[in-house]
């Protein structure tokens, strides 16, 4: 096994004429929690579904342990690559159990299409996801916050060494996102999955990836451990803000406190230069 499964080299992605990620290399650190952060359309959710293979590359090329995607079957990458797009679409009418249950699709036969080993996959991931309760109701009848959950269920059932999730915080309160992303972590802690994973958050990010990918007009601007790359400087040239990188009281990452806003008649209002050391 090489020290980085999945790889991209000279990649270029586009939809028709439109270019989104321009000769892009990549390494995706094999057994750390991965972060792709960057403003609404940098590429960075177009670089995750060009690495599940849902987008072909215009030019370069995505490698799962050296190989191509576009020359692997496409059960080899299920077996290998679990991926929860941004806004996925349930069959009409399915339960919450069957939708689970589809995640162990990669790993049957057709002489034993379900075994006790998908029965386990299937009953933990529900477990860590708090959706066991919820295994009769029909999907389309959850809440945003619980239909999530379901769908990120779905992926750990799929029981892959590499997962990608783009967004999986969409419609969760703050309490439920520090519960996905704590199970997220736990994953990597335990089992020493791989995970990349598309944030908006960059607090968010800085406090639950070993490495970052900071990404704008669809180029990487920076990548590393958040503590060594996440300053001010690279704030402005990513999100464009003004902001003060102190370290978090209680894990020591960075903490990105945006600048004070400016108020008519202060004489130019707080500036985050003034508000504390920037990093």
């Amino acid at each position: 096994m090489t020290d980085n499964r999945l790889t991209a080299r000279g990649l270029t992605l586009a939809y028709e004429d439109r270019t989104v990620v321009d000769d892009l290399d990549l390494e995706v650190p094999h057994g750390k929690v991965t972060v792709i952060v960057g403003p609404n359309a940098c590429g960075k959710s177009t670089l995750l579904r060009a690495l599940g293979r849902l987008l072909r590359p215009r030019r370069g090329a995505v490698l799962l342990d050296g190989t191509e995607l576009s020359r692997l079957p496409t059960k080899r990458i299920a077996q290998a690559i679990g991926l929860l797009p941004q806004t996925p679409v349930p069959p009409e009418g399915i339960t919450v159990a069957d939708l689970v249950s589809r995640g162990r699709q990669p790993h049957q036969k057709w002489w034993q299409q379900w075994s006790e080993g998908d029965e386990r996959a299937v009953g933990e991931a529900m477990e860590r996801t708090g959706t066991a309760e919820l295994a009769d109701r029909p999907v389309d009848e959850l809440s945003g916050g619980q239909r999530q959950r379901v769908w990120i269920a779905m992926a750990l059932a799929q029981d892959t060494d590499l997962l990608l999730l783009d967004e999986p915080t969409t419609y969760l309160d703050i309490a439920h996102q520090v519960e996905v992303l704590d199970l997220v972590r736990q994953l990597n802690d335990d089992r020493g999955r791989t995970v990349v994973a598309v944030l908006h958050d960059l607090n968010q990010a800085a406090r639950y990836a070993d490495h970052l990918i900071a990404m704008r007009g669809g180029r990487i601007v920076a990548q590393g451990a958040p503590g060594d790359i996440v300053t001010a400087e690279l704030v402005r040239e990513v999100f464009g803000l003004a902001s003060v990188v102190v370290p978090d009281p209680v894990t020591g990452d960075p903490l990105v406190v945006p600048g004070a806003p400016r108020r008519s008649g202060d004489g130019g209002g707080a500036t985050a230069a003034s508000a504390g050391h920037i990093r």
